[in-house]
């Protein structure tokens, strides 16, 4: 779909400068357990589905539109798994801070492949052989896929730069 209408009239105000955005991602598994990823067209790198939450929707609905336009699937949210805000500049110069719901979902229906502009593939990775990933994409996956029975957030006080730095785990 790429942006949507709504970001680019925003675009039009503030130029590159800071966008607040509520954003979504999913963690979704194969029945043999691996983990659905694209490769992100904008800057090459592996991640989790995720996108905007569109002005009016709720993010359960976005999670479920968001990988059904990128990959072609059907999901159901099970858990919300993660709650995070943390920065992204693209290669276009546009700075956003996303605050991310990160949802694990069970797959419904359908068979994964590249089904819109944002991404140049889309593949199922066993847990064990990941792709680099970034540090968002495996706190959403540890996170959705570490049992906790509620979501999981940064401790009060803490920054995502800080969290980042720190180097802390999260596989």
């Amino acid at each position: 779909m790429g942006v949507p209408d709504y970001i680019l009239r925003m675009r039009e105000h503030v130029g590159h400068d800071l966008l607040w955005l509520p954003s979504v991602s999913a963690v979704v598994r194969d029945d043999a357990g691996a983990l659905l990823l694209g490769r992100r067209a904008d800057d090459g790198r592996w991640s989790v589905v995720s996108g905007f939450v569109e002005p009016g929707e709720q993010p359960a609905t976005a999670v479920v539109r968001e990988v059904e336009e990128e990959t072609g699937l059907v999901v159901e949210p099970i858990r919300l798994s993660s709650v995070v805000s943390h920065p992204h500049t693209y290669p276009n110069g546009d700075r956003c801070e996303y605050l991310n719901l990160g949802f694990h979902c069970r797959l419904v229906s359908g068979t994964a492949r590249v089904n819109d502009d944002e991404s140049v593939a889309v593949e199922w990775f066993p847990p064990d052989r990941l792709p680099e990933l970034d540090a968002h994409a495996h706190l959403v996956i540890a996170r959705a896929l570490g049992g906790e029975a509620g979501a999981w957030y940064l401790p009060a006080g803490t920054t995502w730069d800080e969290f980042a730095e720190a180097g802390r785990s999260v596989r």
